[in-house]
C-alpha cells in the first residue's frame, strides 16, 4: 500500500543509511550545510531516541514519525536529507513508500563500512562514551543494502568530501558552498 503522492517534481529526497559509526550523520549534515536553506535534515536518531525515546524494535512508531516528517517537509517545498541506520528488514516498507510516493527525485545511499572501521571511527565521535564496542557489534548488520538497482553504495574508502560530492551530483542536489545565510536574521517577505 502506497501513501498519497508527496512533494513536487522539484523536490529532492536523499536518504543516507549505514551502520552506527559509518559516517552517515556527518555526510547528511554536510549535504544540508552545503545546500543551504530550503533543505530539511531528518535524523532517525533524533526522532526515535530523543523525541520518542523509543527502542528500535518491531512495532515501534518511529518509522511512521520519520515518514510523516519527511513527507511534511517535501510537501512544503523542502528538499530532504534523511539519515539513519534504518535496517532494511525493519524499514524497507517505509523507505519504499517514501521512494514510490515522492513526485521528485529520490536517492537512497548506503555506506558499506566494515565493523572494524565503524569501531575505529566510533572512537573519534563525541558519543564514544555513550555506548561501547559491544553495543555497536550487536547493532552491526553487514552489507545491509536495500538491493534496489539505483541504490548508491559507497565503500568505506570514500572520504567525506568525496561522498558529499558524489551524493549531491547523483541526486541533483545543488551545493552552494555557502552557509553564511544562517548568520543573517530572518526577515519577513513583503
Amino acid at each position: 500500500m502506497f501513501a498519497d503522492p508527496t512533494g513536487s517534481p522539484d523536490t529532492i529526497l536523499v536518504c543516507v543509511r549505514g551502520n552506527s559509526g559509518s559516517g552517515k550523520s556527518s555526510i547528511a549534515r554536510e549535504l544540508r550545510r552545503r545546500h543551504g536553506r530550503g533543505c530539511a535534515l531528518v535524523e532517525q536518531d533524533y526522532l526515535r531516541r530523543i523525541l520518542l525515546r523509543e527502542r528500535d524494535l518491531p512495532g515501534g512508531i518511529a518509522p511512521a514519525l520519520i515518514a510523516q516528517t519527511v513527507r511534511f517537509a517535501l510537501d512544503h517545498g523542502y528538499h530532504v536529507v534523511l539519515d539513519g541506520i534504518m535496517h532494511a528488514g525493519r524499514y524497507r516498507g517505509m523507505l519504499t513508500s517514501l521512494r514510490d510516493g515522492h513526485r521528485g527525485r529520490s536517492l537512497f545511499c548506503y555506506l558499506d563500512v566494515s565493523l572494524a572501521e565503524t569501531l575505529r571511527r566510533h572512537l573519534t565521535r563525541p558519543q564514544a562514551g555513550e555506548f561501547t564496542a559491544e553495543h555497536m557489534s550487536g547493532w552491526y548488520a553487514a552489507h545491509d543494502v536495500l538491493g534496489w538497482p539505483d541504490e548508491l553504495v559507497l565503500p568505506e574508502t570514500t572520504g567525506l568530501d568525496e561522498a558529499v560530492n558524489a551524493i549531491a551530483a547523483v541526486a541533483g542536489l545543488p551545493q552552494t558552498g555557502r552557509d553564511d545565510d544562517d548568520l543573517l536574521p530572518d526577515v519577513p517577505s513583503p
